[in-house]
């Protein structure tokens, strides 16, 4: 800050000790922890903090249980999911040992006319 010419030191000095003299001044007038009004205004303070405290823990609780309803849910479409390829892959295994079945029930019919047929040659050279 610049000081014009006609500041002198001791009126710069006496301008600095009031200044700080109103600074003790304001802080010896701030209202103490013991005044009514203070201890008010820090019951409200810790009123307001255990409400916030006990939004949080109610949040944080209904958080829990909704990811718990959600693995639940996640937990029963994976079990229907897996249910459904256990169906679906013995449906496929049934039909491959049906066809497996047919195949040797033709390969049998075949043969079995094979067979015949060889008899009937046989029996018309004997």
């Amino acid at each position: 800050m610049k000081f014009s010419n006609d500041n002198s030191f001791a009126e710069r000095r006496k301008s600095a000790a009031k200044s700080k003299q109103d600074l003790l001044a304001k802080f010896k007038s701030a209202p103490k922890p013991t005044d009514p009004d203070m201890q008010e205004r820090l019951a409200a303070r810790d009123a307001v903090a255990a409400a916030r405290t006990a939004r949080r823990a109610e949040r944080d609780a209904s958080k829990a249980e909704e990811n718990n309803r959600l693995l639940i849910e996640v937990a029963a479409f994976a079990m229907a999911a897996e249910a459904q390829e256990k169906a679906e892959a013995e449906a496929r295994q049934a039909e491959i040992d049906a066809r497996a079945s047919r195949i040797v029930a033709d390969e049998a019919a075949r043969k079995a006319e094979r067979d015949r047929r060889y008899a009937a040659r046989k029996a018309r050279r004997a």
